[in-house]
């Protein structure tokens, strides 16, 4: 016999020999004891089982019950706020009708504004044309009369160029006069009152610089000298004297002093009318400075 054949003999047989056989019950259950459990202990699991399904149906109805408590809660916000936002939008478009009709009014004057500007906007143009016509009559009636201003102003005006240079240099010759006729008298008091008056040696000295050293190029240089007891000062009298007239008086004492080998104790300048820029200078080279006194920030 094969397989096939045994296999079904022992369908055939096995229930009543397992009903019938006590030998052959207790095999089987032998055999089949390592596959499957005994009933009471299927049974305890049964029971866990149901036990576990029981309370997991009580839990999963627990849970059920809230999400419903939640879901009717977020219907009932959500149906607030559902007719919360109908009234807002209720509200907007009340609003928008409003803004409609006011649109509607706000084009319609402008229309009216626009057609208002329009009109004087064209007479304004009329009466610009005739201001223009009106304008360009007067200018070329003014033009004419300007060229003929024009004219007679030139020949003006040649006439006061030639007295202007004529008093320009009557002016300046009597300035620049003046100006060397005060220094000199300044000059012949100062010597006659220290001379006189105080024993004091008041010399002008008048030597040629062939070196350079004084104006940049040989030339005679004029020196004021007061000489007392040893003591030497040398003197600038000048009507006016600038920052670099100041820088040439320095290089006139260092000019006496080398060529008469004889110490400058002090070197005056004497003027009514000093630079302001000279006066730094002269702080800088030690001289001292005397003029009037508004013209004097700082010696």
């Amino acid at each position: 016999m094969n397989t096939t054949e045994i296999k079904k003999i022992i369908q055939q047989e096995l229930p009543d020999l397992i009903a019938n056989d006590p030998l052959i019950r207790d095999f089987i259950l032998r055999t089949v004891s390592e596959y499957y459990s005994p009933k009471s202990e299927s049974d305890q699991r049964f029971d866990r089982i149901l036990d576990e399904l029981a309370r997991d149906r009580e839990e999963q109805a627990r849970k059920w019950d809230e999400n419903n408590r939640k879901w009717d809660e977020n219907n009932r916000r959500l149906d607030e706020f559902i007719h919360e936002q109908n009234q807002k939008w209720d509200e907007n478009n009340r609003k928008w009708d409003e803004n409609n009709r006011k649109w509607d009014e706000n084009n319609r004057r402008l229309d009216e504004f626009i057609h208002e500007q329009n009109q004087k906007w064209d007479e304004n143009n009329r009466k610009w044309d005739e201001n223009n016509r009106r304008l360009e009559d007067y200018s070329h009636e003014q033009n004419q009369k300007w060229w003929e201003q024009q004219e007679q102003n030139k020949a003006m005006l040649a006439e006061i160029q030639k007295l202007h240079k004529k008093y320009d240099s009557t002016i300046g010759a009597l300035g620049s006069r003046w100006g060397l006729y005060s220094e000199a008298s300044f000059r012949n008091g100062l010597k006659g009152i220290l001379e006189d008056s105080f024993g004091v040696e008041v010399l002008n000295i008048n030597e040629f610089d062939d070196q350079g050293e004084v104006f940049g190029r040989p030339d005679q240089v004029e020196i004021d000298v007061i000489i007392k007891n040893g003591l030497v000062i040398l003197c600038e009298i000048k009507s006016s004297i600038s920052k670099a007239e100041m820088y040439i008086f320095d290089r006139k004492v260092e000019f006496y002093q080398k060529r008469h080998q004889r110490e400058v104790n002090r070197k005056l300048v004497i003027s009514p009318m000093v630079n302001k820029n000279a006066l730094p200078v002269a702080k800088k080279l030690n001289i001292e400075v005397f003029s009037y006194a508004e013209d004097i920030v700082e010696i």
